[in-house]
């Protein structure tokens, strides 16, 4: 059980029988009266967000959940198939499980998958993922305006916003939760 002031971001609990993720978290003390935790919250299973507000008195169970890194194998039709690299066992999600991490999914790369009573219910995008951009317009000898950027097409079909310098071909690291162009890939 977690305390109101245990109640943090990225903390996982059980509420109303479901797994939910904590988004933000705000310890509240007014001057006069009881303090309390205010937090938004995001259902694992179904992406809902909501607020919810908790006393000082009160507990929240935390949440039974395990993340496990597992291989992204293929998509089929409505489904994406990953595979437990350890055991070899493949689970398939559907398009609500895996909606935050769908425009970074690469085929033979490890995400973490969650778990929840053994059942896979979210995949997770690494913060930082590297990618090839397959279509983006040439960049302009002199056209070195400070800013200035370009629309890109990765291998994953996902467009970002990169430098003009950035050609067709190249990798390029992205920052997962802003989908913005982070450096070109080293190595």
């Amino acid at each position: 059980m977690l305390t109101h002031n245990q109640l943090r971001n990225g903390s996982r609990v059980e509420i109303d029988g479901q797994p939910w993720i904590i988004v933000s978290a705000q310890f509240v003390k007014p001057g006069k009266g009881q303090a309390f935790t205010k937090i938004r919250i995001k259902n694992l299973m179904d992406g809902r967000v909501i607020d919810r507000t908790y006393k000082s008195s009160e507990t929240v169970a935390k949440a039974d959940v395990v993340d496990k890194d597992m291989q992204f194998l293929y998509k089929d039709g409505d489904h994406w198939h990953f595979m437990d690299p350890a055991t070899y066992e493949q689970v398939a999600l559907g398009e609500t499980e895996v909606s935050d991490a769908v425009n970074w999914l690469k085929e033979q790369e490890t995400y973490a998958v969650t778990l929840w009573q053994g059942k896979a219910i979210s995949v997770q995008a690494p913060p930082f993922v590297t990618l090839t951009i397959v279509h983006c317009e040439p960049g302009i000898k002199g056209d070195t305006v400070s800013g200035a950027t370009k629309p890109a097409t990765l291998e994953t079909g996902v467009i970002v916003k990169v430098p003009l310098f950035i050609n067709q071909e190249e990798r390029i690291k992205v920052d997962t939760r802003t989908s913005e162009y982070v450096e070109r890939a080293k190595g």
